[in-house]
């Protein structure tokens, strides 16, 4: 079973209806892909109110991926807005039991960031997420390359299959340790692969600015690296039961494209999502 979506259901205007409202989003998103990652679960912690209205929204069989909150990967410098870490997780998970509970939680993806290298302090801290979120299905995505490096590859794959961990494959930029290759090996039943764009400058810049968390992710695939995408889905399709998707190369709107383009290569259709009314949506 292979499921393709985007990263947010918020900034795809060729998804949305001419005449639809910003709360008619999601719908008009689940009339065209059956999965989305929950992107702002990073920066805050959603309302059980919030995911419930998500919930009710879209198709009984619409799937959720919910990304960490960054207080819980280590991407949050500063002091986590919460009494104590314990109560910090115990918040998440009471979100991510909400999509539970509907039967619509894919995955819960933890990403760390690009300073997280291979080391035992940071396997035993994976550990320790995974125990915290015992509950849930859980994806890692690495973005420090020390884990895929010829020592240590074997050992990362063999560790996160023996922890039944889903494995994220990414395909992003080339731009030295702060990124990782692809690598199209699924270590649980499940499988994710995030598609970042491959915009190697975007990457690199070190600055903080709007301007660059706006250059990062700018990228439209052509045909021959979507051909490339197709194989490493095809590949991943072989070793386990359901191989999720998700396009994050969204900066200048160009995620919804590549993955239709993506969907129509694997001759794929998608079945239960929302009545889609043709004649109000634009580009179709």
């Amino acid at each position: 079973m292979i499921k393709i979506g985007l990263t947010g259901w918020g900034d795809h205007p060729s998804l949305y209806r001419s005449k639809g409202s910003s709360k008619d989003k999601l719908y008009d998103y689940s009339s065209h892909f059956p999965i989305v990652e929950v992107d702002t679960s990073f920066y805050a912690i959603p309302s059980k109110h919030n995911i419930e209205k998500w919930i009710a929204e879209t198709p009984e069989h619409f799937q959720f991926v919910v990304k960490a909150y960054q207080g819980m990967t280590g991407h949050l410098r500063d002091d986590i807005p919460f009494e104590s870490k314990e109560e910090m997780f115990s918040a998440f998970k009471e979100a991510a039991q909400t999509f539970q509970e509907a039967g619509k939680l894919a995955l819960v993806l933890v990403q760390f960031p690009p300073w997280f290298d291979c080391k035992k302090s940071n396997v035993d801290y994976i550990r320790y997420v995974k125990q915290q979120l015992k509950d849930f299905p859980i994806a890692i995505e690495f973005r420090n390359q020390t884990w895929y490096s010829e020592k240590w590859r074997n050992n990362t794959l063999q560790f996160l299959k023996q922890e039944h961990l889903c494995h994220t494959v990414c395909d992003e930029p080339q731009a030295g340790v702060g990124s990782v290759p692809l690598v199209p090996v699924a270590t649980s039943d499940k499988v994710l692969l995030r598609i970042h764009g491959r915009n190697i400058y975007g990457w690199r810049n070190p600055g903080n600015s709007e301007q660059w968390r706006k250059v990062r992710f700018l990228y439209d695939y052509n045909q021959e690296e979507l051909l490339q995408l197709k194989e490493a889905v095809e590949d991943l399709q072989q070793q386990c039961k359901e191989v999720y998707v998700l396009f994050n190369n969204n900066s200048g709107h160009h995620a919804a494209k590549n993955a239709h383009t993506l969907k129509e290569m694997l001759g794929i259709e998608f079945e239960d999502l929302s009545p889609k009314q043709l004649d109000l949506f634009e580009g179709e």
